[in-house]
């Protein structure tokens, strides 16, 4: 059991630690490239702080638990909101001053309702997870129109300009990336050992799993990244971690059991899972948004949304066989 544990403590740590690698390493390649900073920070950015889900879960399914990965990329987004929203709001209420933003709200409403339809048979296949991913490019197209049109004159854009590393040679941004990658591939693999090891332990079955353990841990980048944006009044870089994580977790994570492992998932994902991932997302969408001028979310909503997330976890405690 001790060696569970510490396999999962060691996988978390190396796991943020490879991610902050790789999203550095990537965003310094693009930088020196010439990509403009909008692009990178909605693309690279997002994709890069949703890394440590996608090798997870994909590690998951090529071990033979599924269940593990879907739960992973359900139970991220539910944490990125009602975790990682809520206490950053607590923190530093949040001001949404983005015009890029406000159309990923619509888009990620969208994804969680493609991904609703074609999980409603109860079974995620290869094509399901084609359609994903082929939805995955599209809002990819999407975004890079996006950050076109806004670059020059979106707040968004000002505040990933001071972010992105400037001073990394390109030799030296490589080096990191292939660090990154390297850490993420080891870390996903002893974190999936030691996580399925605990559920085997425990008589905890792998979907909740997925849904706690894992999705906390993999869910670190984004917190750090959104604390640390709103400490530094960067709000909108603070949602933008979160919008474009619960994306990239619905079309790169979720595909991948689909993908590598087709087959049945527990009935409870659409009964319990799925709708509450789907509340968290509009009552973001509500919040956020900002319909009469800039979108906010301060402390009380914050709190709220934390205390939504905390009575989740405690019901699938109480769950915790299903």
């Amino acid at each position: 059991m001790l060696l569970f544990i510490t396999a999962i403590v060691a996988g978390f740590a190396l796991l943020v630690w490879g991610a902050e690698r790789f999203v550095t390493g990537a965003a310094a390649i693009a930088r020196n490239l010439g990509v403009s900073s909008m692009l990178i920070g909605l693309t690279i950015v997002g994709f890069g702080t949703s890394a440590p889900e996608i090798l997870v879960s994909s590690m998951a399914a090529l071990q033979g638990n599924p269940g593990l990965a879907i739960g992973n990329a359900l139970g991220s987004n539910i944490a990125n909101i009602g975790l990682i929203l809520g206490i950053t709001a607590l923190i530093a209420p949040l001001n949404v001053n983005s015009e890029a933003l406000k159309r990923e709200y619509p888009m990620l409403l969208a994804v969680c309702l493609v991904a609703t339809v074609l999980m409603l048979d109860g079974e995620l296949g290869v094509m399901d997870g084609t359609i994903l991913l082929a939805c995955l490019i599209v809002l990819l197209y999407g975004v890079t129109v996006i950050s076109f049109k806004n670059r020059n004159v979106d707040p968004l854009s000002t505040e990933f300009d001071a972010e992105i590393p400037t001073s990394l040679s390109t030799a030296k941004a490589v080096w990191l990336f292939v660090l990154g990658l390297t850490l993420l591939l080891v870390s996903s693999k002893i974190l999936v050992w030691g996580a399925v090891g605990i559920a085997a332990a425990f008589g905890i079955s792998d979907l909740i799993i997925g849904l706690t353990i894992v999705a906390l841990g993999t869910s670190l980048p984004e917190l750090a990244a959104s604390v640390v944006s709103a400490l530094k009044k960067e709000h909108d870089i603070a949602i933008g971690n979160v919008l474009g994580s619960n994306m990239y977790n619905l079309l790169a994570v979720l595909p991948m059991p689909g993908i590598i492992a087709p087959g049945l998932f527990a009935p409870e994902v659409m009964a319990r899972d799925m709708p509450v991932m789907i509340g968290f997302t509009l009552i973001l969408f509500v919040v956020g948004y900002g319909f009469r001028g800039p979108g906010r979310i301060n402390r009380l909503e914050g709190f709220v949304l934390l205390l939504a997330f905390i009575a989740y976890q405690v019901m699938l405690f109480i769950q915790r066989g299903s």
